[in-house]
């Protein structure tokens, strides 16, 4: 007989990561492959961070600090907070799950973009949730229309900013306003992964001050981008102490590794790696931009380490054809991928792939007769 799972997890489907580096040149018997399809950080980590890790290798037959102590003094001392009013957590995607599982009962609503990062939506219908799906407008979140979405039955709003995939953003007068309109018993989760990223002055950048002036907002955090370490699995989220209690009853032991704990202070200690980071970031993103607007290409206007375009073609095929010549981008949807900023090199490799696998489709849909000859499949 086959055992049942819980009704809810019935049409879920589990995150599908791209193929790693090793299996992409196995199966394509390729040399050098560059991997620009998970937003993450091209000069890899500090080196303040490597030697804290090095540090940790001599305690791990112990069992982590399961309240991440000097983590969340490090944490509360850069913004200005108290420890109780912040979680770290193993990456974004365990609080995500940590949220839902905490407040989300059978029927609740959760608001939701069209466009964002995937587990939101997942986690809402694992706890028997309702997702209410807000379309983006030109490709950023639609503040108002989310407003607008809320019922008697609205639980949770997830509000990602800059957003993911798009990279778009929207600014401090925007979300004070939405705020503001909110009902304070409607949780509204402000998740900032990107936050480092940004160049506009109108983004809300001392978004953690919110959690004192409005008790039902959650600030998320990470450290897997331009930090460098997402490998390790660890972000943070500040809220009130309230919040925070609740989330921690939930919490899996020692969620958070040494290795982990201790790279994440040996990161925060380092904002020279950061602001090269943030450099390298903006170079890239003026290179490609340049690159797309000679090409034809439409794109989103980011601000995170991504750009969200129009490839024109079925973005699958796009994928598969850049995939077999060692350059791997992260497909979305109809003609649209999303492509990580990577260092000059891999970005020049990218445009430079992109245009050859653009001329060999363009050259089989001219010579396409309809037919099924090899000329054109």
């Amino acid at each position: 007989m086959t055992i049942q799972h819980r009704p809810e997890i019935k049409d879920l489907q589990p995150y599908r990561p791209g193929k790693p580096i090793a299996d992409v040149k196995r199966e394509y018997g390729l040399t050098h492959v560059v991997k620009l399809a998970s937003n993450e950080n091209p000069l890899g980590y500090s080196d303040q961070v490597g030697e804290a890790i090095r540090q940790a290798l001599d305690h791990l037959s112990l069992y982590p600090d399961g309240n991440c102590t000097d983590l969340k003094n490090a944490l509360a001392a850069k913004f200005g907070l108290h420890p109780s009013q912040i979680l770290p957590s193993g990456g974004s995607d365990e609080m995500v799950d940590m949220i839902s599982k905490a407040y989300v009962n059978p029927g609740d609503e959760v608001i939701i973009a069209d466009v964002t990062f995937p587990r939101y939506i997942s986690t809402a219908k694992m706890m028997g949730g309702t997702p209410v799906v807000v379309p983006l407008k030109e490709f950023t979140y639609d503040l108002e229309s989310m407003y607008e979405a809320i019922t008697d039955k609205t639980k949770l709003i997830w509000l990602c900013n800059p957003n993911n995939p798009t990279g778009t953003m929207f600014g401090e007068k925007a979300l004070l306003e939405f705020l503001d309109k909110v009902p304070a018993h409607i949780m509204v989760i402000y998740d900032e992964a990107y936050n480092e990223y940004v160049t506009r002055e109108d983004y809300p950048k001392e978004a953690y001050k919110l959690i004192n002036d409005y008790p039902n907002v959650l600030v998320m955090r990470t450290f897997s981008k331009i930090y460098g370490l997402a490998a390790l699995r660890i972000g943070y989220t500040m809220a009130n102490e309230e919040i925070i209690t609740a989330l921690n009853k939930i919490r899996n032991p020692f969620n958070v590794s040494s290795i982990a704990q201790m790279a994440a202070i040996a990161a925060l200690s380092d904002q020279d790696f950061v602001a090269k980071a943030y450099r390298l970031n903006q170079e890239g993103k003026e290179y490609i931009y340049h690159a797309f607007d000679e090409m034809g290409i439409t794109y989103a206007s980011s601000e995170a380490n991504h750009i969200f375009f129009n490839c024109q073609y079925d973005t699958q095929k796009i994928f598969s054809e850049m995939q077999k010549r060692g350059v791997i981008i992260r497909p979305m949807f109809d003609t649209y991928a999303r492509v990580s900023i990577g260092t000059m090199e891999e970005n020049q490799l990218f445009v430079h792939t992109l245009k050859e696998v653009f001329t060999i489709l363009e050259a089989k849909k001219e010579s396409a007769c309809g037919c099924d000859c090899c000329t054109c499949k």
